[in-house]
């Protein structure tokens, strides 16, 4: 049996061309799962600008619109043999009518096109889409670049590193979700661990070495960790990759050199300063040419 039996997918109507809705069918599909694709028109500040008649009016057209629109686009899955719902509301909080939908309807995965933000606007603004990935209590598919509608090489990204029961157990769930989605897409499954040595980690070290004096004793420990934790999981040797490095810069030169469609990625709730300036799993986001499936 699939993992998912039901998806939700939150889409921006203003967006036509974005490939969300392709790409959520084609899982629906390959998955077998029932599909409910919500749309969330915010609310448009020229409106206040008419009276309050002229202003309703308004307001039912503008969702009639979209309305007719993602009425066309069910029709056509339901045509491919998927199982669609629809629906098109205004929306004053999207974080939170997002995740009372989810609360409501308990999905086993909420798919989302990813919304860009510059650098400038997350230092003073926390991203929609961060607040979605802190907050909400199910797997999140947070749909980036790639031309393809169902992934074919998929990346789980796991910390091999750690031994205590929570990472273990977060890397159990991280395979388990990129396994079942490459399963259910015949795509490839890949392993990946980027390790951070960073100046401070070398430091304690002993000698104050710098990146380019690690041991090859040092590196061989963390490569063979990582090996036996592969072997734990039958990955194939083709399809292990140990990579040193920053993860966020790491995993995005994996994706681009191999063409990765999908990391698969933990979530952990961030505390101080790791809360304000956003987690790994946050910043790949806007680095990745990929998809990322955040559990």
């Amino acid at each position: 049996m699939s993992q998912y039996q039901r998806l939700l997918l939150i889409i921006n109507p203003a967006l036509r061309h974005s490939p969300a809705i392709n790409h959520a069918a084609a899982l629906a599909k390959a998955s077998g799962a029932t599909l409910h694709i919500a749309a969330f028109v915010k609310s448009l500040d020229i409106l206040s600008l008419l009276e309050e008649g002229a202003r309703e009016q308004a307001r039912e057209n503008y969702l009639h619109e979209h309305r007719h629109w993602l009425k066309d686009q069910a029709i056509n899955l339901r045509g491919r043999g998927i199982e669609v719902t629809t629906e098109v509301t205004w929306s004053d909080d999207m974080q939170q009518d997002i995740l009372d939908h989810v609360t409501e309807m308990q999905p086993d995965l909420l798919i989302k096109q990813v919304q860009h933000e510059s650098a400038l606007k997350r230092a003073f603004f926390t991203p929609l889409d961060w607040h979605v990935l802190r907050h909400c209590p199910i797997p999140v598919y947070l749909l980036g670049g790639g031309a393809h509608a169902l992934p074919r090489k998929v990346v789980a990204a796991v910390d091999a590193s750690v031994g205590n029961a929570e990472n273990s157990e977060l890397n159990d769930r991280i395979i388990q979700q990129a396994s079942s989605l490459a399963i259910q897409c015949d795509a490839e499954l890949h392993l990946l661990y980027a390790y951070d040595i960073s100046q401070d980690y070398l430091e304690e070290l002993g000698g104050g070495l710098k990146l380019s004096d690690l041991t090859k004793g040092l590196r061989r420990e963390l490569e063979k960790s990582f090996l036996k934790f592969c072997g734990r999981y039958g990955v194939p040797a083709d399809r292990r990759h140990f990579v040193i490095g920053h993860p966020v810069s790491a995993l995005s030169e994996f994706a681009n050199e191999h063409h990765v469609d999908v990391i698969v990625m933990g979530r952990v709730q961030d505390h101080g300063v790791e809360k304000l300036l956003g987690s790994t799993t946050e910043h790949i986001l806007y680095q990745v040419p990929c998809s990322v499936l955040a559990v």
